[in-house]
């Protein structure tokens, strides 16, 4: 009798054991889908890259004076003034230079056979010196002011600017000689930016 209800017993067990082994497995499948939505799906927590908790210096919040010199120094106007310095400096050092190896600085052409003095010759240096700094400092605040009011009238950031200012500025600079001037202008400087910016870039 003892048998008989023990081998009665054994399919109602292997049942349940089957039962269990279904839930549990029901369970981790549940689960294994839990973590991977909150890894890979919706609920994932977003962080924050906060630098300090990557071990780096804390970023302090910026004050109003320092974003008002920040749109400062990002301005058109602050850009041209900044690229017209350079220019200027630039074209002076050019000229200087170009002085330095000219071998006709200083020579009167009245009278090509005196030699000329230290004096004269630095007279004549520096004059070209400004001539060709004025003209970089125009140059380079043009260029630049055109490129920063076309970069915020496209909204866009890249080689096409460069081109489109150049060309303005060329254009402009050899409007002075005339109409074809100032399209061989636009097309040289165009170009000239176009070779530059795929240099840089």
């Amino acid at each position: 009798m003892a048998h008989t209800v023990g081998s009665g017993n054994a399919p109602v067990s292997d049942t349940q054991a089957s039962t269990s082994a279904d839930r549990s497995y029901e369970g981790s499948t549940f689960q294994y889908s839990m973590v991977l939505e909150h890894l890979i799906g919706e609920k994932r927590p977003i962080k924050d890259l906060n630098p300090t908790v990557m071990g780096g210096l804390p970023n302090p919040m910026k004050t109003d004076d320092q974003k008002m010199i920040e749109r400062g120094m990002e301005s058109c106007a602050f850009k041209a003034v900044l690229a017209c310095v350079g220019g200027f400096v630039l074209g002076g050092a050019f000229g200087v230079f170009t002085a330095g190896i000219d071998t006709n600085v200083g020579f009167d052409p009245k009278d090509p056979m005196r030699t000329p003095t230290a004096r004269e010759v630095l007279k004549d240096m520096g004059q070209r010196g400004m001539s060709y700094a004025k003209n970089f400092a125009v140059i380079g605040a043009m260029f630049s002011c055109t490129e920063c009011i076309i970069e915020s009238h496209r909204g866009k950031s890249d080689w096409k600017n460069a081109v489109y200012s150049g060309c303005v500025t060329g254009g402009a600079i050899g409007l002075r000689a005339g109409a074809k001037a100032g399209v061989l202008g636009c097309g040289g400087f165009a170009a000239f930016s176009a070779a530059i910016e795929y240099y840089l870039r």
